[in-house]
C-alpha cells in the first residue's frame, strides 16, 4: 500500500449512512459463515455532523479471528485490498476499497466482543452523546489533518491520546495500540 491518498477533512456528509449501509447488506451476506453479530458503521462516519475523512469504516464482528482468515480471498473477490502487513493483526484483518488512492470504506474484522470491538463501538457511542466532544475531536482531526496532510498513519497514530481519554471517561480502560508505520 505505498501510493495514498492525502488526509483531507470534509464536512459531514449525509450520503455516509447510505454508503455504509450498501456495504454492509454485501458484507452481511459475504461474510455470514463467519460473523457473529451485525456489521456495526464506526468511526467519524458514522456519527451525525462530525466531519471526516470522507471514507467509511465497518466494524464486522466475526466469531473467530483464526476462521475469518478464510474470508480473505472472497472479500478480495469482492473488491476489498487486504492489508497483510497491518501492525494490528494480532486482533484483526483490515481491508479498504477500491484502493489506497482513492479510499472510500474501510473493514475491520474483529472477534466479537474483543476489547478492541468494544472499544471502538464505545468511542463512536461517546462522540455521538456529546456534542462538545464531538467538537473538540473535530477540531483536533483539522489541526492533525494540517500537520500530517500527507501520512495517514501519523495522522492516526497522532489522535490516540485524545481516543484513549475518551475511553477512559466512558469507563473503559483503552489497550495499548499498536502504531502504524509512519
Amino acid at each position: 500500500m505505498s501510493a495514498d491518498q492525502p488526509v483531507h477533512i470534509v464536512a459531514y456528509d449525509t450520503t455516509w449512512p447510505a454508503r455504509f449501509a450498501d456495504q454492509q447488506d454485501r458484507l452481511s451476506t459475504l461474510l455470514a459463515p463467519w460473523l457473529a453479530a451485525a456489521v456495526e458503521h464506526i468511526g467519524s462516519t458514522a456519527v451525525a455532523g462530525m466531519p471526516a475523512k470522507p471514507v467509511v469504516d465497518l466494524l464486522a464482528p466475526v466469531r473467530s479471528l483464526d476462521k475469518a482468515q478464510a474470508a480473505v480471498p472472497t472479500l478480495e473477490e469482492d473488491g476489498w485490498l487486504f492489508w497483510p502487513e497491518d501492525p494490528c493483526r494480532h486482533y484483526r484483518l483490515w481491508f479498504l476499497r477500491p484502493r489506497p488512492e482513492a479510499r472510500t470504506h474501510h473493514l475491520h474484522l474483529v472477534e466479537h466482543n474483543h476489547p478492541h470491538a468494544k472499544a471502538l463501538l464505545a468511542f463512536r457511542d461517546t462522540l455521538r452523546a456529546d456534542p462538545s466532544l464531538r467538537e473538540d475531536y473535530a477540531n483536533l482531526k483539522r489541526r492533525l489533518a494540517v500537520e500530517h496532510r500527507n501520512n495517514r498513519n501519523a495522522y492516526t497514530n497522532a489522535k490516540n491520546d485524545f481516543v484513549e481519554q475518551v475511553l477512559r471517561n466512558a469507563g473503559i480502560q483503552p489497550l495499548p495500540r499498536d502504531l502504524l508505520p509512519e
